[in-house]
């Protein structure tokens, strides 16, 4: 297939062109380096954005309160629980203002309550005008926070709606949610 941004195909654009126009990408892995703090990992993120000097200083603040990370900003990587790893990584991949957010299984590894945290950013993220595309397994998760989801069967969408549009497709049922799925 094939990836367009505003009528522009781009699926063969270089990371740091995508990051360029606005695309900004999280992995399913682990992404966080581990052998440097909170503080020096969204550091790393900015200066690799261009912010410096006061500009890098304001934005690792916003970041720090927006995700209340203040807490844990001389821990590092390694010591993080999943969900703190999830909201450092996130509030990472902000560090470039995006236009739009791809997170790769973001309820992946993560407890219930740190679910429910990432959802609430998420949300917070869609309210400011950051589009996001959510690629994940955890259907209850992820149907709770979209506008609109997409099943895809073989490479090709199979079913598309809302998520009470999914959750009561009888083809969604049968190829991936199973007859008893429940919103």
């Amino acid at each position: 297939g094939k990836v367009e941004l505003n009528e522009e195909e781009i699926t063969s654009l270089p990371m740091f062109e995508r990051a360029r126009i606005g695309l900004s990408y999280l992995p399913q892995e682990a992404s966080i380096f581990r052998k440097l703090t909170v503080r020096e990992n969204l550091l790393v993120a900015l200066e690799a954005q261009g912010k410096y000097g006061s500009e890098k200083n304001k934005k690792l603040e916003k970041l720090v309160q927006d995700f209340d990370i203040g807490h844990i900003l001389e821990n590092y990587g390694y010591s993080l629980s999943g969900g703190e790893r999830r909201r450092v990584e996130i509030a990472r991949s902000l560090a470039g203002d995006p236009k739009f957010l791809l997170l790769d299984e973001p309820f992946a590894g993560i407890d219930p309550i740190a679910v429910g945290d990432i959802q609430n950013i998420i949300r917070d993220l869609k309210s400011k005008g950051i589009g996001i595309l959510i690629t994940d397994h955890n259907v209850r998760e992820t149907l709770g926070i979209c506008d609109k989801a997409y099943i895809l069967k073989e490479g090709r969408i199979e079913v598309e709606g809302t998520a009470d549009e999914i959750a009561n497709s009888e083809v969604a049922k049968k190829f991936y949610l199973g007859e008893n799925f429940k919103l």
